[in-house]
């Protein structure tokens, strides 16, 4: 029986169901009132969950969702053991992680230098075209992004700032399932667009300790020749701390499992992170009755195929439209070569969302926060302005997501679980740190200086505006009261009760 995901406060009774007698299509009991129950067209046939939401008022539209099987299932103290034992441990302990999650024991971590770049001329000429004109189009996109160093002047106070990229970069490109050259070219473009010096790859090796041709291909393309076999959350903190083999690096990038994005947000503050949270895939795919609906059906599956934890979506405000989407997905699974994979994807978090109209589509897709999000629509540029969060957004029936996962030019490192509520795909910024330096003329100092001491002297800093009132005095100019004469009497500290918060310091 698959099992029924708990939602937020919305009843059960407020979920049409399609089934004729409002049963469970796998016997269960009837679901208490905090659940929402998924139900299906037809008896244990389909894969994909419908969740009928057409009678739920647009306002209760996101508590009527049901949260993604990943979210009780961080495997944070799984990670941290991780993360202390390479951190310990160094590359004894990567080794003997590699053994026991990968199944392999490997001797020198890092690929030599001449296999990376002998595996351009190793893979066909067709696939090698293919990764030189994406790299060539995602660093054209990234090259806008790009800032330069400026200055401000602002009634006598100058203020210069500088853009500088990192010293060294990490990028993790996921192995295991499949091969993932272009997550290698994502992750390395905006680092070299941003001028970072050295920048390393981490990929986890096969079963015979090897990284897959394709995937060193693109390293080479990519002008990358510090390769390391290690995968998983001990690549993370491999990079993180560093070990015997591999440097440090300041900034770690790139998709991956649960474990390798737990691993990033654990090393966050050793290492720079961006700030979403890159894990399993996901895609929403609005849809109406002009795209096909074998079109839309594969379009669910693109980011399922990529293995469990991810989150695959259908939302229409058309019964046909739903029927026959879930029917061809069906289709689709049966026989794709990565059945197996699919099929688990889509019976944890495979769902047909029915609403009420295009509006409420575009509620429940604001409320998901998907990575990708597909608006396979007859007018999308009408949804557009609709759109509030979400990783990337695709425009109608000739743009589905997989062009942008390889050419379309923007990075296909995107955030996931709900963090494109505040975050925003990789960028070049991700690996550049922006300093400001001040100077200040004898006319500002003369117009700011007294109030600066002001200030000072109200926090009780007498050092802050001594500093101040010191040039003040050696030029001729009035220096403020002095700091001492209004610096507040000092407090003994008072301990807080349970649940009380300490002002911010």
């Amino acid at each position: 029986m698959r099992d029924r995901r708990r939602t937020g406060t919305i009843g059960a009774e407020m979920t049409r169901l399609l089934e004729p007698d409002g049963a469970d299509p796998d016997g269960a009991e009837p679901a208490t009132t905090l659940t929402v129950q998924a139900a299906r067209y037809h008896r244990g046939s389909m894969l994909l969950d419908l969740l009928d939401l057409r009678e739920i008022d647009e306002a209760h539209l996101p508590e009527a969702l049901p949260r993604p099987v990943w979210d009780e299932e961080v495997p944070t103290e799984a990670v941290a053991a991780i993360v202390a034992e390479v951190r310990r441990g160094g590359d004894e302990a990567v080794r003997a992680l590699t053994a026991r999650f990968d199944g392999v024991q490997i001797g020198a971590l890092r690929v030599p230098p001449e296999i990376v770049a002998n595996a351009r001329s190793a893979v066909p000429a067709e696939l090698r075209a293919a990764l030189e004109l994406a790299y060539r189009r995602i660093s054209a996109y990234h090259r806008h992004q790009k800032t330069s160093d400026g200055v401000v002047d602002v009634d006598g106070v100058r203020v210069h700032h500088l853009v500088r990229a990192v010293q060294r970069a990490g990028v993790y490109a996921p192995g295991g399932r499949a091969r993932y050259p272009s997550s290698v070219i994502m992750g390395a473009v905006p680092a070299q667009v941003a001028g970072v010096d050295q920048v390393v790859l981490c990929v986890p090796p096969g079963l015979d300790g090897s990284i897959a041709v394709e995937t060193l291909a693109a390293a080479a393309v990519c002008g990358i020749d510090e390769v390391y076999r290690i995968g998983g959350a001990q690549a993370v903190a491999a990079m993180a701390f560093g070990t015997e083999s591999v440097p440090a690096v300041d900034v770690i990038v790139g998709p991956g499992n649960r474990y390798v994005a737990e691993a990033k947000r654990q090393v966050s503050g050793q290492v720079g992170i961006p700030s979403g949270f890159a894990g399993p895939s996901e895609v929403v795919v609005v849809a109406d009755a002009s795209v096909p609906a074998q079109w839309a059906a594969v379009d669910v599956m693109v980011q399922a195929e990529h293995g469990p934890d991810g989150l695959a979506w259908l939302v229409t405000w058309d019964e046909q439209v739903a029927r026959e989407v879930s029917e061809a997905v069906d289709r689709l699974v049966e026989r794709s070569p990565r059945r197996r994979d699919l099929q688990a994807t889509l019976g944890r978090s495979g769902y047909c969302v029915l609403v009420a109209d295009a509006h409420a589509a575009m509620a429940v897709a604001n409320a998901v926060a998907p990575e990708h999000l597909e608006l396979q629509v007859a007018d999308p540029q009408s949804l557009l302005p609709l759109v509030r969060r979400a990783g990337a957004v695709f425009l109608g029936r000739l743009a589905p997501a997989s062009v942008g996962d390889y050419l379309a030019g923007p990075n296909h490192v995107l955030p996931t679980a709900r963090t494109a509520r505040f975050a925003s795909a990789l960028r070049v910024d991700d690996f550049c740190t922006h300093i400001h330096a001040v100077e200040i003329d004898h006319q500002a100092l003369t117009d700011l200086g007294p109030s600066v001491v002001t200030l000072a002297a109200a926090e009780g800093l007498s050092a802050h505006a001594d500093s101040v009132s010191m040039r003040l005095g050696d030029v001729g100019l009035p220096a403020g009261p002095p700091a001492l004469a209004v610096e507040p009497e000092v407090q003994p500290l008072t301990r807080l009760s349970p649940g009380a918060q300490s002002e911010p310091t």
